[in-house]
């Protein structure tokens, strides 16, 4: 069994890439994906522009609500919702929205130790404090073996990779496996997301006594997160939780609420995430 105390290292690959970035920057000054200024892939200003989850939540699915409830109707059946606490540091509105896009389907692996400082933002809240040091691992949601060899990346675990990098957690990516080779989840309904993955991954015994931390990047319904909380505590983990980078601006209409443009972005404090690159 992995003990909470004993945090694991990032692979000197993972050290190597750094490295070689940092070099790729000196000949080719990065831009900000948000505004174009030198310098920066995310610069401090454009940072700020990301609307943080809002206070009023549900404590336990994270989900937003008119007023913070210690469960709601989507949380309250633990066979349902098997996930013992859900955050997302943001809503999934312009910009992160298009961030995440970069990130997923454009090939800018780059910008994902960038989007993880708001994983690191969400994970260092006081309600984390008790939780933190009893998280035995990092599990990233996997992606099935065809499209990761599409797109050349998990983008999930690259952010949990800033996430144990900057909190020196423990990363596992062998602990979940994803079998069932699924359709995209945007456009589905609640209904049709939780059909879609059921039964869609399957967790390796390793997960035994264990206290895992899903990452993955949109948290829409919860579907997916759910999946793979029901693999993992079928083979023996203790408790899962999940920290996601965005999930939809409105409670009541979760299946179209990623689509919404208009908010007002609400400032993030600089010194918080640390938006300097």
């Amino acid at each position: 069994m992995t003990s909470a105390a004993n945090r694991g290292v990032l692979p000197l690959a993972d050290s190597v890439s750094n490295w070689a970035m940092a070099g790729v920057d000196l000949l080719f000054p990065p831009t900000c994906v948000g505004c174009g200024v030198a310098g920066h892939r995310i610069c401090p200003h454009c940072a700020q522009l990301v609307t943080p989850a809002p206070a009023t939540i549900c404590r336990r699915c994270g989900r937003v609500r008119e007023d913070v409830v210690d469960r709601c109707v989507a949380c309250t059946d633990p066979v349902a919702f098997p996930l013992r606490r859900v955050r997302a540091a943001a809503l999934h509105l312009s910009p992160l929205r298009e961030w995440i896009h970069l990130l997923k389907y454009e090939g800018r692996r780059d910008l994902a130790p960038l989007l993880a400082r708001y994983l690191v933002a969400t994970f260092d809240q006081p309600e984390w404090v008790e939780i933190a040091p009893l998280v035995d691992a990092v599990a990233p949601v996997p992606l099935h073996v065809e499209r990761l060899h599409e797109r050349g990346y998990n983008q999930a675990e690259l952010l949990a990779a800033g996430l144990c990098r900057q909190r020196h957690l423990l990363l596992r990516t062998d602990l979940l496996r994803r079998e069932k080779l699924t359709r995209s989840q945007v456009g589905l309904n609640a209904a049709e997301r939780k059909a879609n993955v059921e039964s869609a991954f399957c967790a390796a015994p390793a997960c035994r006594g264990l206290r895992l931390l899903l990452i993955d990047d949109v948290y829409t319904t919860g579907a997916t997160l759910c999946s793979c909380a029901v693999a993992a505590l079928e083979a023996g983990a203790v408790e899962v939780y999940a920290l996601t980078l965005a999930l939809p601006a409105r409670a009541d209409d979760p299946d179209r609420a990623d689509l919404e443009h208009d908010a007002s972005p609400t400032p993030i404090s600089s010194r918080t995430i640390g938006a300097t690159s």
